[in-house]
């Protein structure tokens, strides 16, 4: 797999040096200087541990969620008292962990970004089939979040036994949802798992949008190095034709698909945090993508809070991107959406695609993963599978190396890869 990735990194940023990650960073974050920027809040907490899962997080304490909020809010005032000015952006989410386990603190953290923020596009939050109540999404609209992601990842108790998930009482989330609106209801599955067909996975999407979903997210499982799952996915064939399969059917259906992974019933019901072309990320293991650079804080709680507590920004890891390292990242990144605008990319980079990577695209397109049309591309179904099996490399070869790292230093000197 590494071989896989090294050689493609060295292709496209013509060079071989690799990516590198030190512990140097800046006190005063450049964003005033970035469009399309958005906002990210991590908040680590879950009631207990999924084995599958291998974002940053760890088990709920109310006393410890309440240091680190008040931790967060002090992290938010250093970012944005430093830079001077309000700066308009995109849109705020909160991911986890299991971020309504604060419910009643993310008011707080949506003021004090608003201190510095205008927001223009909404507030989003990840929450857990538990949260799904009612008094609980009471709070979170009151709080100024218009939508909400919901993590099922799938209805069916063989998968739900497989992940170590308990039963979800569907009844009780489409009436707690009728009870309070929001612009987007998303709900996530994993697709991939072994022996899932196509029957189980399209149940799943269909009781989704039965029980008040408007968005629904279908995410392939990677097994990660440092999980201690020990579940194993389906084959390459068996993925392809799963996800071409599912892909034909929201079509069908006459869903909108506005990602990889993603399918609405409607235009405006959309959530990403990952489209943009910019992005602040506030929290342990957040990250912080600028024109020039790429930033990650540290995944230690403690070592945040106390990083914090000393007047210094958390920031664990950067990578100062040469121009082929940033437009790599914005292509790859870009694309996940189904589509890329070459006047996008001109803009941002001021120069033409054709230019820089004219060839890997005519290339693309030989190959059948890309067509082009009115001036946009488009990924084809077949581009879409190896999209989403070249990102299994990349996450095998990139992410679960630098977060396996991460997991145990709080602030690595270094990272190669």
């Amino acid at each position: 797999m590494s071989a896989i990735t090294t050689l493609t990194r060295m292709w496209l940023t013509r060079t071989t040096k690799p990516f590198i990650f030190t512990g140097e960073y800046d006190e005063v974050l450049p964003y005033s200087e970035c469009e399309g920027l958005g906002l990210y809040v991590h908040i680590p907490f879950c009631k207990s541990l999924c084995a599958f899962c291998p974002y940053c997080k760890t088990v709920y304490s109310g006393e410890k969620c309440d240091r680190y909020i008040d931790a967060l809010l002090r992290e938010i005032e250093l970012v944005g008292s430093r830079n001077g000015g309000r700066k308009t952006v995109t849109s705020l989410y909160f991911g986890g962990g299991t971020p309504a386990l604060a419910a009643d603190r993310i008011g707080d953290v949506i003021a004090a970004l608003r201190k510095y923020f205008d927001i223009t596009e909404g507030i989003g939050l990840e929450l857990h089939p538990d949260n799904v109540t009612a008094d609980t999404l009471r709070v979170l609209s009151a709080a100024g979040v218009t939508k909400i992601s919901i993590g099922i990842q799938s209805f069916l108790p063989k998968y739900q036994n497989i992940l170590g998930r308990k039963p979800i009482d569907t009844d009780a989330m489409a009436a707690a949802l009728r009870e309070v609106r929001f612009e987007t209801v998303s709900m996530d599955f994993i697709f991939a798992l072994p022996g899932q067909t196509f029957d189980d996975l399209t149940s799943d999407i269909d009781r989704a949008f039965e029980i008040g979903a408007n968005h629904v997210a279908i995410y392939p499982f990677i097994d990660f190095t440092f999980t201690p799952g020990k579940v194993k996915p389906l084959g390459k064939r068996q993925k392809r034709e799963l996800l071409d399969s599912v892909t034909r059917y929201c079509a069908q259906k006459g869903l909108v698909r506005d990602s990889i992974w993603t399918f609405s019933s409607g235009k405006n019901a959309k959530y990403s945090s990952m489209t943009r072309d910019n992005f602040l990320g506030f929290g342990c293991s957040a990250t912080t993508l600028l024109n020039k650079q790429f930033k990650v804080n540290t995944f230690s709680v403690e070592e945040y809070i106390r990083r914090i507590d000393g007047g210094k920004l958390p920031t664990s890891l950067t990578i100062r991107f040469t121009p082929r390292q940033r437009m790599i990242y914005y292509l790859f990144w870009t694309l996940y959406s189904t589509r890329l605008d070459p006047v996008d990319f001109e803009k941002f980079f001021g120069v033409p695609l054709d230019r820089m990577y004219g060839l890997e695209f005519r290339l693309a397109r030989l190959l059948g993963f890309l067509t082009f049309r009115d001036g946009v591309y488009r990924m084809t179904l077949k581009g879409a599978f190896y999209y989403h099996h070249y990102e299994n490399y990349y996450t095998l070869a990139y992410i679960d190396k630098m977060w396996g790292i991460m997991r145990e230093q709080a602030f690595p000197e270094k990272i190669e890869l």
